[in-house]
């Protein structure tokens, strides 16, 4: 695998954007939408997007959150994740609105025709967590790799849901995604640590060297 993009989610603390401007993965993602433990409150999370290295992509993640909400991040934001129950019509009028940021749409994926109906949606990219019926993601728990062995996916997509440094290697290998994100194993005690950051980046970067 000549090429993995990385995404490490979550970032809501200044400490963390430090992390991510010296370790340098392809994409910082915030949680925008509200009531999530992860969740950036608007002018904090301007305050951070405004440290983030211009060489690192931002992604704004939203679960169901209505149009006109999005509106006042259109400007700050690379990618807009969409992380809900958000179908083609939506995403459509969110294009017209925030034209210039690609459109991501996380699939919670419990069985192969899950990730096929989300193929068909309109997105640039797709995100494939694990499923859970009580969580939106940031469960830490892995997603089911035979579900990749029973489709072909015809989107670019991330692979996300219970990844570490010490797993990410063979996930990439057996699934082939365009990127990996990582929250919660980036983490000590619910916050990113620096040394969890380094290792996914070093982990990662030596594999691609390998390959």
């Amino acid at each position: 695998m000549s090429t993995l993009k990385i995404k490490i989610c979550g970032m809501r603390r200044r400490e963390d954007i430090g992390y991510i401007n010296r370790w340098r993965p392809d994409y910082a993602g915030f949680i925008l939408s509200g009531g999530f433990k992860r969740s950036a409150a608007f002018d904090d999370f301007r305050r951070l997007r405004d440290m983030l290295d211009g060489g690192i992509k931002s992604v704004g993640v939203f679960v169901n959150e209505p149009l006109e909400s999005l509106a006042r991040y259109c400007d700050m934001l690379d990618v807009i994740q969409l992380h809900g129950d958000e179908d083609a019509e939506y995403i459509e009028k969110l294009r017209g609105i925030c034209g210039g940021a690609e459109i991501w749409k996380a699939v919670r994926a419990k069985s192969p025709d899950d990730i096929e109906t989300a193929c068909k949606l309109p997105a640039d990219k797709l995100l494939i967590d694990s499923f859970s019926e009580k969580q939106y993601g940031g469960t830490g728990k892995r997603v089911d790799l035979e579900i990749f062995d029973k489709l072909k996916i015809d989107k670019p997509f991330f692979l996300a849901g219970g990844l570490t440094a010490e797993n990410v290697c063979e996930a990439a290998d057996r699934v082939n995604p365009y990127g990996v994100d990582f929250s919660s194993s980036a983490e000590v005690n619910g916050y990113k640590d620096e040394n969890k950051i380094r290792e996914i980046i070093e982990t990662i970067n030596n594999y691609l060297k390998e390959g």
